[in-house]
């Protein structure tokens, strides 16, 4: 087991790409804290892990919120005495709209779930991986970093482009207490978070870009939530014990067809 005798907490674990980190995580040996807003989904995603063998504990909070956060790390802590592995991986893709159209708080609660939500989920852990060294991966976009023309998502590319800044500046300052931070950018994946998504006039907008059939290279079509979780399971563990505040694009190459189609 890759992850035996580790502790991991997993951001937005009740759904997607969360969820199937937590799966896999477990299934690889770590204690798993599945954090969401929404009891219920992270309640279903523990009792998965337990049903198969695996442990791991339930703790709703809201990333946005220092208190909440403090508080979530301090019970991983309370129970198994230590924090390996960091996935923040919780944000949404909040509201694309035309930049005129687009309001003052609309932008600010983007940001403030995935900017700002993953820099409390980092920071309240720093000690505690300090102890041992260990593992973060933020989950970012290829829309923000690679992609650029899914006008109207100004806020969300803009917090995406943030958090591998982020990842940079806090991998070379990590690096000597053997704490890798890394993020991966995934591109068309099947997972909810579109659902969650409010488009608001936004077809006028941008350059018209068409893509040519199968526009996925490898696969002609969106990724799983399971394949971005094979990625994080390999940057949580030791396999990637040399790679530090690098990204890594989990996009069946779309994002090159994107950049030069």
């Amino acid at each position: 087991m890759q992850l035996e005798g580790r502790v991991a907490l997993i951001t937005g674990a009740g759904s997607g790409i969360g969820k199937a980190a937590a799966l896999l995580m477990a299934r690889e040996g770590a204690r798993v804290a599945a954090l969401s807003r929404t009891a219920e989904e992270i309640e279903r995603t523990v009792r998965e892990i337990e049903k198969a063998g695996g442990e791991g504990m339930a703790i709703t909070a809201d990333i946005s919120e220092p208190d909440e956060m403090q508080s979530a790390v301090r019970q991983i802590v309370e129970r198994w005495d230590r924090l390996d592995v960091v996935f923040a991986n919780a944000g949404v893709n909040g509201v694309w709209a035309p930049l005129e159209e687009l309001e003052p708080d609309e932008w600010d609660k983007t940001l403030s779930i995935n900017l700002k939500g993953t820099f409390l989920t980092v920071k309240y852990a720093v000690p505690h991986l300090k102890k041992q060294g260990g593992s973060v991966i933020v989950n970012a976009s290829i829309n923000g970093t690679r992609v650029f023309s899914n006008t109207g998502a100004t806020a969300y590319a803009s917090s995406k482009a943030a958090q591998v800044a982020f990842t940079k500046m806090v991998a070379l300052e990590l690096a000597e207490h053997r704490i890798r931070v890394n993020v991966i950018c995934p591109g068309a994946i099947d997972t909810e978070i579109e659902e969650n998504t409010e488009h608001r006039d936004i077809e006028q907008l941008g350059v018209p870009v068409e893509f040519p059939k199968g526009w996925h290279p490898l696969r002609g079509g969106p990724g799983t939530s399971e394949q971005v979780a094979q990625v994080v399971l390999f940057l949580a563990s030791d396999a990637s014990s040399h790679i530090t505040g690098t990204e890594m694009w989990v996009d069946g190459g779309e994002s090159l067809i994107s950049i030069h189609g």
